[in-house]
């Protein structure tokens, strides 16, 4: 008998139906006495969940990423409470970064789009297994194989690799392969949202949104990267809560469609591995069933793990209700339960799930990995418009930097503004934020009146239920002024590429589409010709740029060497 077969002799229905939920966890080591760590030990060995994600915790509208070593132990302190093995999921789009302190700063997709080197995916997709690994993660929740063809996309956007449904696929194949490539490093891999994200208007964190279009578009564009991804042999599909009026009539999340799951994902599409839902603490679902209904109807669509359940124990008694109503039958639970437990012998669980705490430091800690987001972020910058040759800036003496953060207490534009002020000691830099007073805004602009150009780079990042990607308005009347005064103003855009869309009239326009610390080094570098601008477009920004539009600037041998 195989492993799974194995661990499923010894099982109860009951027991069964706990290994189909994921639980939320938020990768910190409460004290053994306090209601956190009990309500742990009861999810993992008392209602035997399948496994744990690991999510950021938001305070103060602050997010608060795990710190490693407390993870680690955490998670080796739940492993073994577990009498099989957990899943231990994570959301690591762009590396452990996006949910763990002290590890590479990774860009986001998009910038490895518009560098479209295959072979930088490639190491993204390996260096993200190692790192997760070495912290007890084992299954990856990425790529994100969303076609984002629409600007107004509040939830997708820097996230996904581009709006071409083929060079998409490339490069989710090539992140797949990585973080396939070393056996001793492998994780579960999973492309999402099916059957497709990228176009829509909506946060689905908030509502739900609706994927309008044919069937004959769908094929065309959103499926293009999923099929790629079962090709390459994917291991997971996360479904999104979103209605698909082109294959599920009812407007009814994909999550809880049959015709979606069953009828598109494993008949036409023949996928046979794991079907997850998104998160199920989701709006663009509660805002549909109650959370045990939910987690029914989840099951009788298709899917094979049910991911944050706001209740995990309701949604177990809901399942076994429905096994016992003959809404579910046993043998519908069995199949689930055995592709999960199938996943964990693939990836090695039952000979090791412990990690090996001393070891983090040498994994985390890499050199070369760190050297490659930098180079990924570098080669993904992109300069879309260049009126005056503004870029790079030949006279930084004379140039005003203004950095527009999104939050007063962020770390945002610290990184850009130090190496800007490296390679130009002299050049006047700002950090503002959205809460500083119209006041003192007026007055950054009356300090900075004699500029001879206005360098501003602004972040605007992806977040869930923040339902837009938009400049906060508090920098409008900044951006006018400067936009009014005579001088040439060159935008640096942080992440969302679309945001010349708001000021189609600046001089010159460049896109990093990501917020990472990585991406702001590289801006600086660009900026200054530290290093060269070869960047080219994912994405169209409608009526002013297209799919492959980028100027390519050189760097001078001496100050790229000096860079590096």
């Amino acid at each position: 008998r195989s492993v799974a077969q194995r661990w499923m002799a010894g099982m109860k229905l009951r027991d069964l139906v706990g290994q189909l939920v994921i639980a939320s966890s938020y990768g910190e080591a409460p004290p053994k006495r306090s209601r956190a760590y009990r309500e742990y030990v009861h999810a993992v060995r008392d209602l035997r969940v399948g496994g744990l994600i690991v999510v950021n915790r938001v305070q103060n509208g602050s997010v608060q990423a795990a710190e490693p070593y407390q993870m680690a132990t955490f998670l080796n302190q739940m492993q073994k409470l577990a009498r099989v093995p957990l899943l231990i999921g994570g959301d690591f789009e762009r590396g452990a970064s996006m949910r763990v302190s002290g590890t590479v700063r990774y860009p986001h997709a998009m910038a490895y789009g518009a560098a479209d080197d295959l072979e930088l995916t490639r190491a993204l997709g390996a260096d993200t297994a190692r790192e997760a690994r070495a912290l007890g993660v084992n299954w990856v929740f990425a790529p994100v194989a969303d076609v984002n063809n629409n600007p107004d996309n509040p939830i997708i956007n820097v996230r996904s690799f581009g709006e071409d449904p083929g060079r998409v696929a490339a490069h989710v194949r090539a992140f797949i392969e990585g973080a396939h490539s070393n056996p001793r490093t492998r994780v579960l891999v999973t492309a999402k949202h099916f059957p497709g994200h990228g176009d829509t208007t909506v946060d689905s964190h908030i509502n739900l949104p609706q994927l309008l279009g044919d069937r004959a578009r769908l094929d065309a564009v959103e499926l293009v990267p999923f099929r790629a991804a079962i090709a390459d042999g994917v291991d997971a599909v996360m479904t999104a809560h979103m209605a698909v009026p082109a294959v599920e009539q009812r407007a009814a999340p994909a999550t809880v469609s049959e015709a979606v799951l069953t009828g598109l994902l494993r008949k036409e599409l023949r996928y046979q591995g794991l079907i997850v839902t998104d998160a199920m603490d989701m709006q663009g679902l509660t805002k549909q069933f109650p959370a045990g209904e939910a987690a029914v109807r989840a099951l009788e669509a298709g899917v094979d793990v049910l991911l944050m359940p706001p209740d995990p124990d309701a949604a177990v008694a809901a399942v076994m209700a429905a096994v016992k109503k003959g809404r579910l039958t046993v043998r519908r639970i069995h199949e689930s339960a055995a592709r999960v437990l199938a996943a964990k012998a693939r990836i090695g669980l039952h000979r090791s799930r412990l990690v090996d705490l001393d070891a983090i430091s040498d994994q985390l800690d890499d050199a070369a990995a760190a050297a490659r987001a930098q180079r990924a972020a570098e080669a993904g910058v992109t300069l879309v418009r260049n009126t005056g040759n503004l870029v790079p800036v030949a006279e930084p003496d004379g140039a005003c930097l203004f950095v527009l953060s999104e939050s007063r207490y962020g770390q945002q534009g610290r990184a850009l503004v130090a190496e800007a002020r490296r390679i130009a000691p002299k050049l006047q830099a700002v950090l503002l934020d959205p809460a500083v007073p119209a006041g003192e805004m007026q007055e950054v602009l009356t300090r900075t009146s004699a500029c001879r150009h206005a360098i501003v780079a602004a972040f605007v990042s992806v977040a869930a239920y923040r339902g837009d990607v938009a400049l906060a308005a508090n920098f409008t009347p900044l951006m006018a002024g400067l936009m009014t005064r005579g001088a040439p103003v060159t935008l640096v855009s942080l992440g969302s590429p679309y945001l010349l869309r708001s000021f189609p009239d600046v001089a010159a326009y460049m896109a990093t589409f990501s917020t990472a610390t990585t991406s702001e080094v590289a801006a600086a570098r660009a900026l200054f010709g530290r290093v060269p601008i070869r960047g080219k477009m994912p994405v169209s920004i409608p009526g002013l740029a297209r799919p492959g539009d980028g100027i390519a600037l050189p760097g001078t041998v001496e100050q790229t060497s000096a860079a590096r």
